[in-house]
């Protein structure tokens, strides 16, 4: 038996499916077309709980820990969904972390499985202003820390932000920001000492705010359902107020937090490689070629067996990972080899299934083919298949 499958989870499966059956699947393809969810998904999943899962109800979230996010997660894509819609409609699962931390006085809350854990302690006022509207779906936060020109090396960030007063006055540039252009306000890296110094705070900056703009709408080669855009900051001036915790700790709150973003990663990978395998063999049952089943073939049904034994490796991997991060234990490098494991049996499964497909495949009428291209962002996103080599050579001692 599964470490996820208890009696709750499975009831939260039949919450997912019933919501991507019901809310999802009618309108999907047209979500691709327009870059972009609508708003009201994200009221309607809050409605029914989905929205705050792994967040604690201290903090206007549903409680569950990691291990209930992934299951969401998992579902959503093996009823028809896809990572590009986990993406656009749960930005907020890289938002609000750290905010939701940092008022419950636990800046490594990720890392003992649970949002923030707790009740909350000192001051609140961002999760009233920022959290709770969220968790409640009348709100879209992203979170910037990539820059032009920084990439994977978060401690190089160059937006400034140089305290005057009661404000910090920013100046810089993100990109690559998912939900950027929906977004109402944005966790922001900021460096508050020296550019390049590895000194970062974390601001949220609200939409709107003078100097503040919201470049080109990036087009991409997958995940089209999830808006992704540019963003600019010329002296813009952001209460102290808005920071998240103390000055220059937002380099180690990042870091902090990645193990639950990488290990969603993961889990988008397997969950669209279990999808695709589904879809292939579904295919290969019913296409019939010179007077049989594609599945009465022994090489069909033995590359069908290969790409299901990677995929059943992979996210027993994952959930393996999962649930030792989520009872408290410093895993670094064993999540950064689950990302990699399970976005590797992706990247060969998605690849299969479109070949057994044939020329159906590599229509957009496909759901494999958007598979295919959503596929490609999980070893970028989170830090990249070789920072995560960079990790595991570490943790090897080398």
């Amino acid at each position: 038996m599964s470490i996820v499958d208890t009696p709750e989870r499975r009831q939260l499966r039949e919450l997912t499916r019933a919501f991507v059956t019901r809310e999802v699947l009618p309108h999907l393809a047209d979500w691709e077309r327009a870059g972009e969810v609508p708003r009201e998904l994200h009221a309607t999943a809050a409605k029914i709980g989905l929205l705050g899962i792994g967040f604690p109800e201290s903090v206007g979230g549903s409680g569950g820990d990691l291990l209930d996010s992934i299951v969401v997660t998992e579902e959503i894509i093996r009823s028809g969904g896809s990572s590009g819609l986990i993406a656009a409609l749960f930005t907020h699962g890289i938002a609000l972390p750290h905010m939701v931390a940092a008022a419950g006085g636990q800046s490594g809350g990720l890392l003992r499985g649970r949002l923030g854990g707790g009740q909350l302690r000192g001051d609140d006022d961002l999760v009233d202003r920022y959290v709770r509207p969220t968790l409640a779906g009348t709100m879209i936060g992203a979170l910037a820390i990539t820059e032009p020109d920084g990439g994977s090396d978060v401690a190089a960030i160059r937006t400034t932000a140089r305290r005057d007063g009661d404000h910090y006055v920013v100046n810089g540039s993100k990109t690559y920001i998912t939900s950027g252009v929906r977004a109402d306000f944005v966790t922001t890296a900021v460096c508050t000492d020296v550019p390049g110094s590895g000194e970062l705070s974390l601001l949220v900056i609200d939409k709107g705010t003078p100097g503040f703009t919201v470049g080109r709408r990036l087009e991409k080669l997958g995940w089209h359902c999830s808006d992704t855009a540019e963003l600019s900051f010329v002296d813009v001036r952001v209460p102290v107020t808005n920071r998240i915790g103390e000055e220059n700790t937002g380099f180690l709150a990042i870091m902090q937090h990645f193990a639950a973003e990488r290990l969603s990663l993961a889990t988008q990978a397997y969950a669209t490689a279990q999808r695709c395998v589904e879809l292939a063999t579904r295919w290969c049952r019913d296409r019939a070629t010179f007077g049989r089943p594609l599945a009465s073939r022994q090489l069909i049904r033995h590359r069908l067996a290969e790409m299901h034994t990677r995929t059943e490796a992979a996210r027993a991997y994952v959930h393996e990972v999962a649930a030792r991060v989520a009872a408290g234990e410093p895993v670094v490098t064993e999540v950064a080899m689950a990302k990699n494991v399970a976005v590797a049996a992706c990247d060969q499964v998605v690849d299969q299934a479109l070949q057994l497909h044939g020329g159906f495949g590599y229509l957009r009428d496909a759901e494999v083919e958007r598979h295919y291209r959503d596929a490609r962002i999980l070893g970028i996103g989170g830090g990249t298949t070789e920072i995560m080599n960079e990790i595991i050579a570490k943790g090897m001692g080398l």
